[in-house]
């Protein structure tokens, strides 16, 4: 059971590896997606039908006829990751060795929907795969095996993503035969050290520049691609002029943008500097220094609203920014 990118991993594994007989694969309905909001199988789906394999997508996993469908097929295990719907205890209790959860956290740590990004927003030094016996509550389920991973400098959400994926397919292959002969018994979740890691909303990427530059910066790698760090710069960047030098303050304020501007930061990196949170503090072809509550931070690739993503030498081409000018917090 499984329907996000991240399950396609374990699909992909479980169908690959002698001794798995894979009875179904179940994942969420089509979705419309798209400006034209054309039905779209989910990613799982995509492989299942590559792989040959029979697909099942009830709309919601409690539904008393879907339960009766995979009652018939009599599974021995079902292996669910990232599928999106929690499961009834009704289907919990109908395999006989229940039901593995591959996560992508070390539990009990970011119990929830978006654990990869907010390890890093929380600037981990670790984090890892659990395979955890399901139950009825929110990812509390015994344990039974898990693998830790670093979170390096340079990892962004889609990075650790594939790393992780990769991992939990691994463990859940090397776990299932153990688990199944009884060579590993599930282990209470710890009672300490119990974290969550709720959905991400649009507005978790709003950047804050009053918090230290390592915290906006672990919050860039976080959050992107989806929902992106972003900030608005007050209008007042106009386009660059060959005599912008020379320009009257009135021929100036008529190049600039009707309303604050929108700024995705797709890359930065922090640097020794300090200034107001939020000031632009200097300007140069190695890209745009913003003061940050604790040290600052140099922004090197950015895309406006409406606009593409480009360097930020290449947007100071193009644009008239003077140091001083701040970004709303």
């Amino acid at each position: 059971m499984g329907t996000a990118e991240l399950s396609c991993a374990s699909l992909e594994k479980l169908a690959a590896t002698q001794g798995f007989q894979i009875a179904a694969v179940v994942t969420q309905p089509d979705r419309p997606k798209g400006r034209d909001l054309a039905e779209q199988s989910s990613p799982v789906k995509m492989l299942a039908l590559r792989l040959g394999l029979p697909v099942l997508q009830p709309n919601r996993a409690r539904e008393e006829e879907f339960i009766a469908e995979l009652r018939g097929l009599q599974p021995d295990l079902i292996v669910v990751a990232a599928y999106g719907q929690i499961l009834p205890q009704s289907l919990l209790d109908l395999p006989r060795y229940g039901c593995l959860n591959v996560h992508t956290s070390l539990l009990p740590a970011y119990r929830g929907a978006a654990p990869i990004q907010w390890a890093i927003a929380s600037g981990d030094a670790e984090t890892g795969v659990t395979i955890m016996k399901m139950d009825a509550g929110l990812d509390t389920g015994p344990i039974i095996a898990q693998l830790g991973t670093p979170i390096r400098p340079e990892d962004d959400s889609p990075a650790l993503h594939n790393r992780l994926a990769q991992l939990g397919a691994e463990l859940l292959v090397q776990t299932i035969p153990d688990y199944i002969n009884g060579k590993v018994e599930p282990q209470p979740q710890p009672a300490e050290g119990v974290s969550h890691a709720p959905k991400i909303k649009k507005e978790d990427g709003r950047i804050d520049w009053n918090r230290p530059a390592q915290n906006v910066l672990n919050r860039l790698r976080a959050f992107t691609p989806w929902p992106g760090a972003f900030t608005h710069l007050p209008a007042s960047v106009g386009r660059a002029s060959s005599r912008a030098e020379t320009e009257t303050p009135e021929r100036l304020a008529a190049t600039l943008p009707p309303k604050p501007q929108l700024w995705k930061i797709w890359k930065a990196e922090i640097v020794e500097k300090s200034g107001t949170a939020g000031e632009v503090l200097s300007v140069d072809k190695n890209g745009i220094v913003v003061g940050c509550g604790r040290g600052a931070l140099r922004i090197l690739e950015l895309q406006l609203e409406g606009g593409r993503r480009m360097s930020a030498a290449k947007f100071l081409a193009g644009h008239l920014l003077r140091t001083g000018e701040k970004f709303e917090s």
